[in-house]
């Protein structure tokens, strides 16, 4: 069972010894320790659908409350409208409930500032350095917490989507798509529908239940998503849409049931915008460089930021970026607030379609076409990720083909191709991600490298 510690929160597997995995011990000292650190006096808290997140709420709000903070409840919330209801709310923080693509055995805290963003990296390590200290003060009775129970917040987030001025929603509606919706049997069962329903665009639900029992292993890649594509090949649909449980993460597929890449989700969009807006864009290390294409295309320049929506975030502030993201489907738009938000992309995505007039799949041709391959490898716990990252620097180093940015890992860029090894932030792993003009040629590169690491072991 595995509890990982981390700036950005702490998630892990539910059930076992404290210490070792998420529990409710572990929960009240994270909580505690982030209620010492944000200050205020009112907190958010919303949760996807998984089964534990009942347990984890209870022992989230009850210990946020006996630490004398408001807490306003949202429910079943998404992600991106967890960070909205911050803002709109007047609250001092959040936190989100949510283990985002892991497995059903996981769960986690996400949290948010007064923004409504996610902590920065120096803010994490303060909470971390809290944690561990367990110097904690609880409220006296008389200052105990007050619990509100508020469900206005899936519109409220609705209503911002529909108000965006690149949402053309009198395009979409003169359209009449039709969409199938894979929602993993969390929290994108409750509000997609109200969406869609709001933009005038008929749907059908797979797995639309909010019983936190996933139909299938819930990060939106191609090989777990056989059952829609299988759907969608039969025909009737223009679109099919899969989110992951807590709905940041968004991936299309084209009306002849071929996937249209999760890495082009950030890229369709950022076209639209783009052909709209002048501006610069940024996407993480690990993203492909068909974003920087089409920014070239409309005059903006493209950034790389280190992995991590905060990184992404930050550095989009810095550059002036109008739309950006990571190429794992997690659009962030900017006009609406600085976080991946599947509901967003939908918007945009369906105003684009629309607009042009034309299909998924032919508007999947106008883009550069590039693959990446996604590897990993397994840590034990006497594996020195470090030590590895400096040797493969060292390696490439002296390559005058090859240049080595070490932001986050070690990327290795060469011509036509790249390969980026970083340690996961949310899982015991090292992602290996390849990309080229070809499938095989980007997983040879990332098998390549991959090698290079286990000859060091």
């Amino acid at each position: 069972m595995t509890l990982i510690k981390s700036i950005s929160g702490i998630r892990g597997t539910i059930g076992g010894k404290t210490g070792d995995t998420l529990n409710p011990l572990d929960i009240v000292k994270f909580t505690t320790a982030y209620a010492t650190f944000i200050g205020g006096r009112k907190i958010v808290v919303g949760r996807d659908g998984r089964i534990s997140g009942l347990m984890v709420r209870n022992v989230v709000v009850g210990t946020l409350m006996g630490m004398g903070y408001d807490v306003i409840d949202i429910g079943y919330a998404t992600t991106p409208t967890t960070e909205l209801a911050v803002k709109m709310a007047g609250a001092d923080g959040g936190i989100i409930i949510t283990a985002s693509h892991n497995p059903r055995q996981w769960n986690a805290l996400k949290l948010l500032n007064k923004d409504g963003e996610f902590l920065t990296a120096a803010d994490g390590a303060e909470v971390l350095r809290l944690a561990e200290a367990e110097d904690f003060n609880y409220a006296e009775v008389d200052q105990l917490g007050q619990l509100t129970i508020d469900d206005t917040f899936n519109q409220r987030h609705i209503d911002a989507v529909l108000g965006l001025k690149l949402v053309d929603r009198e395009a979409i509606k003169a359209r009449k798509f039709r969409v199938c919706v894979d929602t993993i049997n969390s929290v994108g069962g409750i509000i997609l529908p109200e969406l869609f329903k709001q933009l005038g665009v008929d749907y059908e639900i797979l797995n639309g239940a909010c019983t936190g029992d996933f139909a299938h292993n819930p990060e939106p890649l191609e090989k777990n998503l056989l059952g829609i594509m299988d759907k969608m090949k039969h025909g009737g649909f223009d679109l099919g849409i899969v989110v992951d449980p807590d709905v940041d993460r968004l991936a299309f597929i084209c009306e002849d049931g071929v996937m249209f890449g999760e890495e082009y989700t950030l890229v369709s969009v950022a076209d639209y915008v783009l052909s709209h807006t002048v501006g610069n864009t940024v996407s993480n290390l690990s993203s492909t460089r068909a974003l920087r294409d089409v920014t070239e295309k409309h005059g903006g320049v493209y950034t790389a930021a280190a992995v991590g929506e905060v990184n992404v975030t930050t550095k989009m502030k810095e550059v002036g970026a109008v739309i950006g993201g990571e190429g794992n489907g997690g659009v962030i738009y900017p006009e609406s607030h600085y976080g991946r938000d599947a509901l967003v992309g939908i918007a945009l995505f369906l105003s684009s379609l629309a607009q042009k007039g034309c299909t998924a799949s032919e508007l999947r041709k106008t883009f550069p076409d590039y693959q990446i391959a996604k590897n990993r490898i397994d840590l034990t716990p006497e594996t020195d990720v470090d030590a590895i990252l400096v040797k493969v620097k060292e390696l490439f180093a002296q390559d005058p083909l090859a240049k080595v940015n070490d932001i986050d890992g070690v990327k290795i860029d060469f011509p036509d191709k790249w390969v980026h090894l970083r340690k996961s932030n949310t899982e015991p792993i090292i992602r290996v991600y390849s990309e080229a003009k070809s499938m095989a040629e980007a997983d040879e590169l990332g098998k390549k490298l991959m090698q290079v690491v286990y000859d060091m072991q």
